[in-house]
């Protein structure tokens, strides 16, 4: 008798079950009840019929499939978020999850929307970057009463039944920004501009309150000129720059909420190169190669930072927290607001 044959033969003896059903637990053909593919296999690891590696891949549930929605455009920190996401396989293979990351456009509410109905359908988690409006708003409940873990990314999306947020506290760091400016002009005085991506990112605007809140409270001779959304785009944000700098050729601070800041960083330093005297103060947020050149440039003068991997870590952990019935937040530590200075690069 063929010896193959055989052991299937002694796995079903073991097992009290047909060759049959054997062979579909052992080769997945078609689905068997979870209590006699757990006997077959485990008749299979006394028989010795599995290495033990094969078997434990045979016992693991499907990946939980994730995917994570982010702003599409030039914004380089999410690009890098969403390479770390598309890379990080191996990295992921303890907590058997499958994630992939999509560039969405992001600041048209309906698109937003249809998007996450889209992805959701694919999905059992789903993370993203939220958008402050009604649309979002209805399709993250949606999402939520079909069973779907949705977590926000950076901004959040507070009045929905999303489940956790995953990122820095967006007020503290307005309002560390506004310290450093201010501590770095050394009681200059003079108007300090804002460019934000958009405001209807509550994170967006939390950094914006929290920047006001101080200036107002410490630095009372600083002015702040009003907020300009550039989208995260870099050029857009140069625009608004050089038109910044013509308003107002006495600028002491300037603090890029969003991404774009290298496009902030090319009209700073074409402005620097017409003109002599002191620089704005300038500070941004994400650590990526472009800033990284702009902080060893001198034109940049601190980078406020979360991550990428940090946050793909914690929504990760979030996510199987949540598919294991653990609480959201077991085990996962706050994402931290890291100051980056040319002096400390990593």
């Amino acid at each position: 008798m063929d010896s193959h044959r055989s052991r299937i033969t002694d796995i079903a003896q073991h097992a009290r079950v047909s060759t049959a059903t054997v062979d579909r637990v052992l080769h997945g053909r078609v689905p068997v009840r979870p209590a006699t593919a757990q006997r077959v296999l485990k008749a299979a690891a006394a028989l010795h019929y599995l290495p033990e590696a094969d078997l434990w891949r045979t016992l693991q549930p499907p990946p939980m499939p994730l995917a994570f929605l982010l702003p599409a455009g030039t914004n380089r920190y999410l690009r890098m978020l969403g390479d770390g996401i598309n890379g990080a396989g191996e990295a992921l293979l303890p907590y058997n999850v499958h994630c992939r990351a999509f560039f969405i456009d992001s600041f048209d509410p309906a698109k937003v929307a249809a998007a996450l109905r889209r992805h959701g359908r694919r999905a059992q988690g789903l993370a993203f970057m939220a958008l402050e409006h009604p649309r979002v708003r209805a399709a993250v409940d949606e999402l939520v009463d079909a069973g779907v873990h949705v977590l926000t990314l950076i901004s959040d999306l507070p009045d929905s039944r999303r489940e956790a947020c995953v990122g820095m506290d967006n007020h503290a760091a307005g309002r560390t920004a506004a310290t450093l400016i201010g501590r770095f002009l050394g009681g200059r005085r003079g108007p300090v501009a804002m460019i934000a991506g958009s405001l209807a990112y509550r994170g967006h605007e939390d950094r914006e309150h929290g920047f006001l809140q101080l200036m107002n409270e410490q630095f009372p001779g600083l002015q702040v000129v009003g907020v300009r959304e550039g989208r995260d785009d870099a050029d857009t944000n140069e625009r608004l720059t050089r038109t910044l700098l013509a308003q107002h050729p006495d600028l002491v601070g300037l603090y890029n909420i969003g991404g774009g800041a290298e496009g902030v960083g090319r009209a700073l330093q074409a402005h620097a190169a017409q003109q002599a005297g002191a620089r704005p103060v300038f500070v941004a947020h994400g650590l990526t190669p472009d800033t990284r050149a702009l902080l060893i440039s001198g034109t940049l003068d601190a980078v406020i930072n979360q991550h990428p991997q940090t946050m793909l870590l914690n929504s990760v952990r979030i996510f199987t927290n949540l598919r294991d019935g653990r609480s959201a937040s077991a085990g996962v530590e706050p994402v931290r607001i890291s100051i980056v200075l040319r002096e400390n690069l990593p």
